[in-house]
């Protein structure tokens, strides 16, 4: 291989490191946050009198609605990069429990440390067939990934008019790696994978009629050799029937 690493000058890492360390600690707080409120929703009483969210039953389990979403991901393995996505609203499936299906898709650049280790393991590899010592320049690195989730959210009213919801889901990913030096090579196939993994999420629902609402959600994705938060921003259209207690209050 003759690959000659090129000097590209420094890279602002400091950021990344503080983006990093944020990632974190708000993926482990939603984690604890979507814990807590399902642990509430489960503990919570239920009047067999009310009438409301928790007593619309899986008998309205239909497609009722679709949401547009934009977004924001970062990652220790990919710079910060902004997301696309939508979800189709399937009903409720039991007491509360509301059903979701929708797909996510980002691209960005592999973080600089994270190629550096590919280009270690390359140059090692070449010092063991060959003898020779050898630098290598990978460029820069391209991974997308394009995910289809399905989620249940425990979801209740609280003051001022508002939704919230907290779940949990199972994602497939469909990873893609690209690269000028790497394209056709077996760092490429290293890169192309299907992965399934999980996430957690919480958001919060803000009804503007009975028919539309936007939604704020973070969202945690966990799956091998790779976790990244997301934050998403979108707008829901429902057409299907309002379950009690979710039409806007008069």
């Amino acid at each position: 291989m003759s690959l000659i690493r090129r000097d590209r000058g420094p890279r602002p890492e400091k950021g990344r490191r503080i983006g990093s360390m944020v990632a974190a600690v708000v993926g482990g707080a939603v984690i604890l946050l979507a814990i807590l409120f399902v642990l509430l929703i489960l503990m919570a009483p239920r009047p067999a009198a009310a009438q409301g969210l928790a007593d619309f039953d899986y008998e309205n389990l239909t497609f009722r609605g679709v949401m547009l979403d934009a977004g924001y991901i970062t990652s220790s393995r990919v710079e910060p990069t902004s997301s696309i996505g939508g979800r189709a609203d399937l009903g409720f499936l039991g007491p509360g429990v509301r059903v979701v299906a929708g797909f996510n898709r980002w691209s960005s650049f592999l973080e600089r440390e994270e190629v550096r280790g590919l280009e270690r393991r390359l140059e090692d590899l070449i010092f063991e067939q060959t003898g020779e010592e050898t630098s290598v320049d990978l460029g820069d690195i391209t991974w997308s990934d394009m995910a289809f989730h399905g989620d249940a959210h425990f979801l209740w009213r609280v003051p001022f008019g508002l939704l919230t919801y907290a779940g949990m889901g199972a994602t497939a990913h469909v990873l893609r790696g690209g690269g000028v030096a790497i394209d056709d090579t077996f760092v490429e196939d290293l890169l192309d994978s299907i992965r399934a993994g999980i996430n957690v999420h919480a958001g919060i629902e803000l009804p503007l009629s009975d028919r539309f609402r936007l939604v704020g959600e973070s969202r945690f994705e966990v799956l091998e050799n790779l976790n990244y938060l997301q934050f998403r921003l979108g707008g829901q259209f429902l057409f299907g029937a309002l379950a009690p207690g979710e039409s806007v209050p008069r």
